[in-house]
């Protein structure tokens, strides 16, 4: 019977594809289950992966308030409820591999039901209510969900080291543990059904700085993922605000290397996060998501930080988010200038030493600066689109100009001759060339598409010729 029901769910014609005709099918292997006598957990095991590929499918074709989809869902926790029941039938290892395949198939049934909600959150508290409370008999906590250390355990329980071909099945696992922890983060009264304190939950990941990246790099497949609303978007960015206010512990120093091994999570998640402030519907979102941001980039090892904004910059399409992170590097520089002006003795002592560097006063940001004013595919860059990134840039080579003269040091090699020369022929002049040739042909036009390019280009062309004029002083005194 389990075989017969798996093809009819497995292979139905086009005209069955609907809820419909696949929830008696659920209902009828809810009962197959709880009368299996042997081999248990491998059919149990065969058969799940037929039932999430009905979800799925069922998931992306539903609309909201879609009553037929809610009863889907509802046949899908009985689905999990026999589950249980056969585990409590069985012991030792095959109970616990069982339940942690239950934990799996309850991660993903979590994502199908946010995935159902768009913006209404009370629509599908039900559903996750009863969800929850599987997780405390999953062994299933709200840090290892949230670390996706309970995630990797139940994985490596059902499928053992290699992960198996579990990868296409449970592809939305990692989603629903972080979402999990959302759910409770929302709701007190789901909080309270899957027995957790979010109050623990925050100083943990605030005293542990590997948790914290580790639950940061969870937290991404919410913010990446398009089937989720943004309202649960929404909870997620105050979620790392929550854990990231206040006091927090950051044991690794910038000497500490096991921190780096770290660095490609954390980059995805700023990425994430990065569609979010990009694509969110309002102000606030995006304002909470940029301050978000920033509080990621504070949790990265300051020796980090640059290479991890770089790598952002280069990856990046958004001329708008480009020049938030180039900002950010001039506030990052600003910042470590006000430390050494601190104190006068320190500022004495560093100016007289040239050869000094520190994680962001160095060669690596004037190679930032030529990445947007001297693009790698050649040329100058493409104006008014690349607009907002060149305008940074400019602020920012304008910024290192102006301190290092200011305190007669060189730590960037920005005051070296070559540099100079570089900057001023093969930045600054076809920039230049660019800007002057952009502005005369709009100023012949007198519609609205050339009065907005001539606005935007006028902060660039202010700034640009500051620069030119720096350059040019400086260079009547290299040697």
């Amino acid at each position: 019977m389990l075989s017969v029901l798996c093809e009819a769910l497995d292979s139905p014609s086009e005209m069955f594809k609907t809820p419909g005709y696949f929830a008696p099918l659920l209902s009828g292997l809810s009962k197959v289950f709880v009368s299996i006598r042997r081999r248990q957990f491998e059919q149990v095991k065969e058969a799940v992966p037929v039932i999430i590929n009905v979800l799925k499918d069922m998931s992306s074709e539903s609309d909201e308030g879609d009553t037929d989809y809610d009863d889907l869902l509802n046949r899908s926790i009985g689905i999990a409820s026999s589950i249980q029941a056969v585990c409590m039938k069985l012991e030792g290892k095959v109970n616990e591999k069982l339940r942690a395949l239950l934990g799996l198939y309850v991660l993903q049934i979590m994502a199908f039901v946010s995935f159902g909600m768009r913006d209404r959150v009370p629509n599908r508290l039900g559903f996750v209510l009863q969800l929850c409370h599987f997780l405390r008999y999953c062994s299933l906590s709200y840090i290892g969900l949230i670390t996706g250390c309970d995630v990797d355990s139940i994985t490596t329980n059902t499928y053992g080291d290699d992960g198996g071909d579990h990868t296409g099945c449970f592809s939305y696992v990692n989603h629903g543990a972080a979402l999990a922890v959302i759910w409770g983060y929302i709701s007190n009264e789901v909080a309270q059904a899957a027995e957790e304190d979010l109050a623990t939950i925050k100083a943990t990941l605030s005293s542990n700085q590997i948790r914290r990246w580790q639950a940061l790099g969870m937290l991404r497949n919410i913010f990446s993922c398009v089937n989720l609303p943004w309202e649960l978007k929404k909870q997620g960015i105050r979620f790392i605000l929550f854990i990231l206010d206040g006091k927090i512990s950051r044991e690794f120093n910038d000497e500490n290397v096991e921190c780096s091994t770290y660095v490609p999570c954390l980059f995805a998640a700023l990425q994430a996060v990065q569609t979010v402030i990009i694509f969110a519907p309002d102000a606030a979102l995006r304002k909470n998501t940029f301050d978000a941001m920033k509080k990621i980039l504070a949790d990265i090892p300051t020796s980090l930080r640059l290479d991890t904004l770089m790598a952002l910059i280069k990856n990046s399409d958004s001329s708008s988010m480009t020049a938030i992170f180039i900002d950010c590097v001039r506030g990052e520089m600003h910042m470590e200038n006000c430390q050494r002006m601190s104190t006068q003795r320190q500022i004495i002592e560093e100016a007289n030493n040239e050869s000094h560097s520190t994680a962001f006063w160095n060669a690596a940001v004037l190679e930032l600066v030529e990445l947007v004013l001297r693009p790698p595919k050649g040329g100058p860059p493409s104006l008014p689109e690349y607009g907002d990134a060149v305008l940074s840039a400019l602020n920012l080579y304008r910024f290192i100009l102006m301190t290092e003269s200011m305190w007669n040091t060189n730590w960037t090699g920005v005051l070296s001759k070559n540099n100079l020369q570089k900057a001023y022929n093969e930045w600054l002049l076809p920039l230049r060339t660019l800007v002057t040739g952009i502005m005369a042909e709009n100023q012949k036009d007198c519609d609205q598409l050339a009065l907005d390019t001539i606005c935007a280009l006028n902060p660039i062309e202010l700034v640009l010729y500051r620069c030119i004029e720096l350059v040019e002083e400086k260079l009547k005194h290299a040697t």
